[in-house]
C-alpha cells in the first residue's frame, strides 16, 4: 500500500498571498452576512433583514474592509485589535452565538472550513 503525503508549501509568494487575503476578506463578509440573515430569519421570523440588523451587516462589512489586521488575521474573535464599538460587538456576539452552531445545517462547508482554520491557527 502506497501512502501519499500532501503538504502545503511553507512559503507562498506575496502576490498569491495578497490575492488569497482579498478573497478571505470577501469570504468573511459573506459568512457574516449569512449569519446575520439566519439570526434575523430565525429569531425575528422575518424574511427581510430588520433595520437594526441591516445596519449591523453594513457595519460589519465596513469593519472587515478597514481591518488593520486583515493581512494575517484569522477571525475577529481571535483578533488582538477590536474594531467594533462595544454595542455592536455585543450585538454581533449574540448573532454569532446563535447562528454559529446552526451554520452546520445551513452552510455546512463554511462551518467546517471555519472549524478547520480555527484548529490550525490555535
Amino acid at each position: 500500500m502506497i501512502s501519499l503525503k500532501l503538504s502545503l508549501p511553507l512559503r507562498v509568494n506575496k502576490m498569491a498571498e495578497k490575492k488569497c487575503n482579498k478573497s478571505k476578506v470577501e469570504q468573511e463578509k459573506k459568512i457574516v452576512a449569512d449569519m446575520i440573515a439566519l439570526y434575523c430569519r430565525k429569531v425575528h421570523r422575518s424574511r427581510e433583514l430588520c433595520p437594526e440588523y441591516k445596519a449591523l451587516t453594513e457595519y460589519a462589512m465596513r469593519r472587515s474592509e478597514l481591518c488593520p489586521q486583515k493581512e494575517d488575521k484569522t477571525f475577529c474573535s481571535q483578533c488582538t485589535t477590536h474594531c467594533y464599538s462595544p454595542q455592536m460587538r455585543e450585538q454581533i456576539r449574540r448573532v454569532m452565538r446563535f447562528s454559529g452552531p446552526r451554520m452546520l445545517f445551513y452552510h455546512p462547508i463554511a462551518a467546517l472550513r471555519h472549524l478547520y482554520y480555527s484548529k490550525i491557527k490555535s
